[in-house]
C-alpha cells in the first residue's frame, strides 16, 4: 500500500501531523476523522507505488465469494472488507477495496461505494448488491452473484475453448504454405528454368503464384488483411457497424447456432439472478440489454421491456422475438403462470450451457476435417506440380 503523509487539526485547534500507510486517499481522511482529527492536506509520498494490475472476472469472483463466507461467518462489512483490501493478491483490486471501506466507513452504501469503479463492478453487480443490502439478504446475494459470473465465466471459456484449435491449425497451415510458396518454389523454379522444359500447367501455375507472394502481391494480401481486421474493428465500434455485424453473425450457418445459445443463456442467467435477489423485472430487462454482448438482442430486450411496462406478460413479446427459441418462452410462460418465473429462467440457462457444450463439441469435430482436408490438397498440389516436370523429364530420358 503507498504511504501518505498528513497534517490536520484536532477538535481543541492543536496541530498534528504525521504518515500513515492505506490503500487510498479517503481511507487515510476517514482514519484521520476516527481519531477525531480534521485534515488539512494529504499527500502521497509515493514510496511504495502499487503496479497498477488489470483485474480480471476471476479476480472479481474470489473477492465476491470470500466477502459472502466472511458476511455469513458474522464478520461486520468494515472489516470484512479491510481483510479482503489486505489479502488480495491483485493490488489494483486491494486498492479499490480499501477505497470502498474508506467510503463505507464514511457513511455511504456499499452499492454506492462500488459504483464508482465501473470498470470493476458492472450495473449487474451493483443492482444486485444494492437490492441485497435493501432486502437484508446481503449474503445470500453475494454467493449467488460469484455463482453466477463462474458459470458465465465457463461458458466464455467454453467458446474461446472451440476457437483455439482450429484458429492454431490454420494459422499453422498458412504459415507452411508461405514458407513454400516464398522460400521453396522459387530454387524449384530456377532449377526447371536452367533445364529449359515446357512446364506442365500446374507447375506454372504454382511458380506464377511463388513470384506473385514474393513480390508486391504478398504485401497487398497482408496489408489488404491488416487493413480488413483494422476497418472491420473500427466498424464495430459504431452504433450501425455493431448492430449489422451482429446480425450477420446470428445468421452465419454454424455459429450462428453457437452465438444464438450463448445470448439465450446469457439472458436467462442474468434476468433469472436478478429477480432471485429482489430487483425488479424493468430494472432487471435493462440491465439484461445492457450486458447482452450482442446489440440485436439488446434491442429485442429493450422493446420487451416496452411492452412488459405496457402491462403484458414476458413470454407474449419474447414469443415474437426470433432471436429465442419457441420452447424458451414456453418455458417462459410456464413460469409466470406458477409464479416461479426466476427458478424457471435459471432452468433454462441451465439446459443451454449444456448446449453450448454440445455445439462446441460439434463445431470442433467438424472443422477438424475440413481444415485438414484443406492442408492435405493445398500441400498435395504443390508437391504434385513440383514432381510432375521431373516425372516428364524421366520419360522423355527413357
Amino acid at each position: 500500500m503507498p504511504n501518505f503523509k498528513w497534517k490536520g487539526k484536532t477538535a481543541k485547534g492543536e496541530p498534528k501531523s504525521g504518515e500513515m500507510s492505506a490503500a487510498g486517499k479517503d481511507e487515510v481522511i476517514a482514519a484521520l476523522r476516527r481519531q477525531g482529527i480534521l485534515p488539512s492536506l494529504v499527500t502521497e509520498t509515493g514510496a511504495k507505488k502499487v503496479k497498477k494490475q488489470r483485474v480480471t472476472d476471476k479476480d472479481v469472483v474470489v473477492f465476491t465469494r470470500q466477502f459472502a463466507t466472511m458476511f455469513i461467518a458474522g464478520i461486520p462489512i468494515v472489516q470484512g472488507l479491510d481483510i479482503m483490501a489486505k489479502q488480495s493478491e491483485n493490488k489494483t483490486l486491494g486498492a479499490i477495496i480499501g477505497q470502498i471501506k474508506a467510503d463505507v466507513e464514511s457513511g455511504t452504501t456499499l452499492a454506492d461505494a462500488m459504483k464508482k469503479h465501473p470498470r470493476v463492478f458492472d450495473d449487474l453487480f451493483i443492482n444486485l448488491v444494492a437490492a441485497g443490502e435493501a432486502g437484508g439478504v446481503l449474503d445470500g446475494v453475494l454467493l449467488r452473484l460469484a455463482n453466477y459470473m463462474e458459470k458465465s465465466m465457463k461458458l466464455k471459456k467454453k467458446v474461446k475453448g472451440a476457437m483455439i484449435y482450429p484458429s492454431i491449425v490454420v494459422t499453422v497451415a498458412v504459415l507452411v504454405i508461405a514458407i513454400i510458396m516464398v522460400f521453396v518454389i522459387p530454387i524449384f523454379a530456377k532449377i526447371f528454368g536452367e533445364m529449359g522444359a515446357q512446364l506442365p500447367a500446374p507447375t506454372r501455375s504454382v511458380i506464377w503464384l511463388s513470384n506473385f507472394l514474393s513480390g508486391i502481391g504478398g504485401l497487398m494480401i497482408l496489408g489488404g488483411g491488416v487493413g480488413s481486421f483494422i476497418g472491420i474493428k473500427q466498424y464495430r465500434r459504431t452504433e450501425i457497424g455493431k448492430k449489422k455485424t451482429d446480425a450477420i453473425l446470428l445468421k452465419l450457418p454454424i455459429i450462428g447456432d453457437l452465438v444464438r445459445k450463448v445470448a439465450v443463456a446469457r439472458f436467462t442467467r442474468t434476468l433469472g439472478t436478478l429477480l432471485n435477489s429482489g430487483v425488479p423485472i424493468l430494472d432487471g430487462l435493462e440491465i439484461c440489454a445492457r450486458s447482452s454482448g450482442n446489440k440485436v438482442v439488446e434491442e429485442v430486450v429493450f422493446d420487451v421491456r416496452k411492452e412488459v411496462s405496457a402491462g403484458k406478460t414476458l413470454a407474449e413479446p419474447l414469443s415474437k422475438a426470433d432471436v429465442f427459441p419457441p420452447m424458451v418462452t414456453q418455458m417462459i410462460n410456464v413460469g409466470e403462470s406458477t409464479g416461479a418465473l426466476d427458478q424457471m429462467l435459471v432452468k433454462i440457462a441451465d439446459f443451454y450451457d449444456d448446449e453450448v457444450d454440445d455445439s462446441v463439441g460439434n463445431l470442433t469435430t467438424m472443422l477438424e476435417p475440413l481444415l485438414m482436408v484443406f492442408l492435405g490438397t493445398t500441400v498435395g498440389y504443390i508437391v504434385i506440380a513440383l514432381y510432375l516436370p521431373i516425372f516428364k523429364m524421366g520419360d522423355t530420358v527413357k
